[in-house]
C-alpha cells in the first residue's frame, strides 16, 4: 500500500531529543489506517549515537525509513533528500523536536482538502491564532526579528516566518521544488519559499502551536551568518536553476 503521508524528519546530534520524538510519532502512525503514514529519518554523520537510534526505532516499528547520508551536509540536504524519496501523497518536514505538535498534521490535511489549488502549507508561528507554549529565548527571538527585517529589505519577506520548521506539500509540488532546491544550510527554507512563488505554486501560511526546545541545533553566530550569506544568494541561485531546467 502507498502511504497516503510522508513525515521527514532531519536528524543530527539528536540523541538526547529523538527517542521521544520517534514514540509520539508511533502513536501517531498508531491512529491512522495501517500503512497510511511512513516516517523517513534521514541522519548525516554526527557521532552521538543519532543513527542507531533511528535504526533500532525502525527495525521494531513498521513505516518507518532510516537514510543515512555520507557526510554531514547541513539541513537542507537532509530535508531535500528525505523530501525526494518520499512516497506520500502529501509530504510533510519537521524538526526532530516535534516542537510543532503532530496533531498539526490533521489540521493542514483538512486545509489541503478545502483548498484544492494550494500545494504548499506553511507554519507561520507569527499568525495570530497561533499558539506559542513555550517561547524562544529572548536572544533567539531577536535574531529571528533581524533576519525576517534583512529579508524583507532583500524582498524576500512575502511569507511572515520563513524558519518555522513545519512544512507540508503535494506530492508533486515537493518534487518540482526540491528537485530544483540547492542550499544545504539553514536557509534553504528561504530558497523553497522562492522557489514556489518562481514556480506558480500556490502557498498559504498558518497558524501553528509551538513548543520551543531550548536545545536548538542552530548556532547563533556561525549559523545565522551563513544563512544571511545564503539569503542574499538565494534569488540568483533561483533564476540560474530555472534558466538551466527551461534551456534546450
Amino acid at each position: 500500500m502507498k502511504p497516503r503521508i510522508s513525515l521527514v524528519i532531519p536528524a543530527w546530534n539528536e540523541a538526547r531529543r529523538l527517542p521521544g520524538s520517534l514514540v509520539e510519532l508511533s502513536r501517531y502512525m498508531e491512529q491512522q489506517i495501517p500503512g497510511a503514514v511512513e516516517v523517513l529519518v534521514v541522519v548525516e554523520p554526527c557521532g552521538d549515537g543519532t543513527l542507531e537510534i533511528a535504526k533500532a526505532h525502525a527495525q521494531n516499528h513498521a513505516g518507518f525509513r532510516v537514510l543515512e547520508g555520507a557526510v554531514h551536509r547541513g539541513k537542507g540536504s537532509a530535508v531535500r533528500r528525505g523530501m525526494l524519496e518520499a512516497a506520500g501523497e502529501f509530504v510533510f518536514y519537521m524538526d526532530a523536536d516535534l516542537s510543532v505538535p503532530l496533531r498539526e498534521v490533521d489540521a493542514f490535511l483538512e486545509v489541503f482538502g478545502a483548498e484544492p489549488g494550494v500545494s504548499l502549507l506553511l507554519g507561520n508561528r507569527a499568525h495570530a491564532r497561533s499558539r506559542i507554549t513555550r517561547r524562544q529565548s529572548v536572544v533567539r527571538r531577536n535574531m529571528g526579528r533581524v533576519f525576517n527585517g534583512l529579508l524583507g529589505l532583500l524582498g524576500l519577506a512575502s511569507v511572515h516566518d520563513t524558519q518555522c520548521g513545519f512544512k507540508a506539500f503535494r506530492r508533486e509540488a515537493a518534487l518540482e521544488i526540491f528537485s530544483l532546491q540547492q542550499l544545504d544550510g539553514f536557509a534553504f527554507d528561504v530558497e523553497v519559499l522562492v522557489l514556489a512563488e518562481a514556480l506558480g505554486i500556490r502557498a498559504l501560511d498558518l497558524p501553528v502551536e509551538w513548543i520551543n526546545s531550548p536545545d536548538s541545533r542552530v548556532s547563533i553566530v556561525g549559523d545565522s551568518l551563513r544563512m544571511i550569506v545564503d539569503s542574499v544568494r538565494v534569488r540568483g541561485l533561483v533564476a540560474q536553476r530555472l534558466r538551466e531546467r527551461n534551456r534546450p
